[in-house]
């Protein structure tokens, strides 16, 4: 016998015994004011929320919340605030600088502050490379949590999409938090 099978034959004399799976009778976390719960968890997550009211206008909120903000980049309609379009970049390294980037979020996951963000822009790097970020997300697109999440119709027909929690953090160099090591340093979420 070579040693290869006496090492298999020790492993199957000695093997365990199945053991039959626990009933999954998990059952998800769902939550009965979900604009509020979303924002709550926004805020754990370090990020920022506004909740636009009827007749407010999303670029005097985006220019209040970043009035130092000289580079803002977005493609999406009715954002004239914008002083940049990502989509007429043929380098996305051109985004290098940019300091706040308007984006629009499909949906948002109450259970952990997480918005889901389809690529619908030309240069994914915007999501990333800005200083700052800005999601907008209509207030009826809220789910409990990432069961829902997964189950949306169209949730996986995309190229590319992410899910954002708050601004960019790591805790990995000498465990101290480090906000914006590789992402925006700060998000506002806006509930439309």
């Amino acid at each position: 016998m070579s040693s290869r099978d006496e090492i298999l034959a020790r492993l199957k004399q000695n093997a365990i015994k199945p053991e039959p799976r626990p009933e999954a009778d998990f059952q998800p976390l769902t939550f009965t004011n979900p604009v509020e719960q979303f924002q709550k968890i926004l805020q754990v997550a370090g990020a920022n929320s506004v909740l636009l009211e009827k007749g407010e206008d999303v670029n005097e909120i985006i220019r209040k919340t970043y009035p130092e903000a000289k580079t803002i980049a977005s493609n999406l309609p009715g954002i004239n605030c914008a002083t940049v379009n990502p989509d007429l970049l043929e380098d996305p390294r051109e985004l290098n600088g940019t300091d706040v980037a308007v984006i629009r979020g499909e949906f948002g996951v109450l259970e952990n502050g997480m918005v889901w963000i389809k690529q619908q822009t030309r240069h994914k790097a915007l999501f990333f490379i800005s200083e700052a970020l800005v999601i907008l997300l209509n207030r009826d697109n809220l789910v409990n949590n990432m069961h829902e999440a997964y189950a949306r119709p169209g949730f996986d027909d995309y190229g590319y999409g992410c899910f954002i929690a708050g601004p960019s953090k790591t805790a990995d160099i000498e465990q101290a938090l480090v906000i914006g090591a590789h992402g925006a340093r700060s998000v506002t979420v806006i509930l439309e």
